[in-house]
């Protein structure tokens, strides 16, 4: 039986090789997708998602334009770790695609409630639209099965020292989606940095025969620039297609439910507190304790095979 899926996604590379992922795995049914302004601006994002889904083979799949900006802060992409395009400068055809007449948070409302079982949100992005969403139409929290999110962090920060750029792009929506008691799964900066594909893998596939592997080994190549004239080593990092990838084979990672909040002010804005102590701080014993919220959280992963299933699911493996 698959699993009814909503994506939330700022499409940039790794967003793209999430969608592929999804689109092609047989136990992931994609309901819809919903698009906000991150790793490029909101136009951008729409027209690189439409063109993603043209590069899987997906069917008619609804997508929508949400919100173009954070709930409080300017817009801000991440243009030089995607690129303008946010796609690394990738050479797609147009497509034929057109998004939905409505916006993404009325997409979501009709999505969640017209399906007939409970629905997972994945949420590869800033969640502006999930906390509008949830602050609009709250009857739609009792609907979803579970929130899946790339975000966050329970060590460092790439945004920041402390802070993921998901969650530092739109805190105050980051912290409304995990105080709404919908059941929360974290997948972090923990797991994302492990789980890569081989340069030679990648080089392969973009110097193939197969459509999709050019694209893919295209978008697997890409690397940050970090100045005019240096750009950073090859990582291979599928990034958000990791989270898609646990929703399939959730064995492949280590988990633990531990208490979470984000921090909104000064220079940790939009760092994930993780609660890791195993045992009473002084806070709780004396009284002086806040209520944080109980997130599952993904602390470790088996990165071979969490590739493997990536690169066999697109059929490149």
């Amino acid at each position: 039986m698959s699993i009814p899926v909503i994506l939330d996604v700022d499409t940039g590379i790794d967003d793209a090789l999430a969608i592929l992922f999804a689109v092609r795995h047989p136990a992931i049914d994609v309901l819809g997708v919903s698009c906000v302004a991150g790793n490029a601006p909101l136009a951008q994002v729409v027209d690189n998602t439409l063109r993603i889904l043209d590069a899987a083979g997906a069917p008619e799949i609804p997508v929508a334009a949400g919100a173009a900006r954070p709930l409080l802060e300017n817009p801000r992409a991440s243009s030089h770790v995607h690129g303008a395009d946010g796609l690394g400068g990738i050479s797609l055809p147009p497509t034929r695609r057109r998004a939905e007449s409505v916006g993404a948070v009325e997409l979501l409302r009709r999505l969640i409630l017209d399906h007939d079982a409970p629905v997972t949100l994945v949420a590869l992005a800033p969640q502006t639209n999930l906390a509008l969403l949830l602050r609009t139409y709250p009857e739609v929290a009792g609907r979803i099965e579970r929130i899946v999110v790339m975000g966050g962090s329970a060590s460092v920060g790439n945004a920041t020292a402390v802070a993921e750029f998901n969650v530092w792009h739109d805190p105050e929506a980051a912290a409304i989606v995990l105080d709404s008691d919908v059941r929360t799964y974290m997948y972090g900066l923990d797991v994302f940095n492990r789980v890569a594909i081989d340069h030679d893998v990648a080089v392969s596939l973009e110097r193939g025969d197969d459509a999709l592997g050019r694209v893919v080994g295209t978008l697997l190549g890409h690397r940050i620039q970090l100045s005019a004239d240096e750009s950073a080593e090859y990582t291979g990092l599928i990034g958000d297609a990791g989270a898609v990838c646990s929703l399939v084979d959730p064995l492949a990672l280590r988990t633990e439910v531990r208490p979470v909040r984000v921090e909104l002010a000064g220079y940790g804005r939009g760092q994930t507190l993780v609660d890791l102590r195993r045992f009473p701080g002084e806070e709780m014993l004396h009284g002086g304790a806040d209520e944080w919220a109980n997130v599952e959280i993904a602390l470790d992963v088996d990165a071979p095979r969490i590739a493997r299933l990536f690169l066999d699911t697109l059929g490149l493996g």
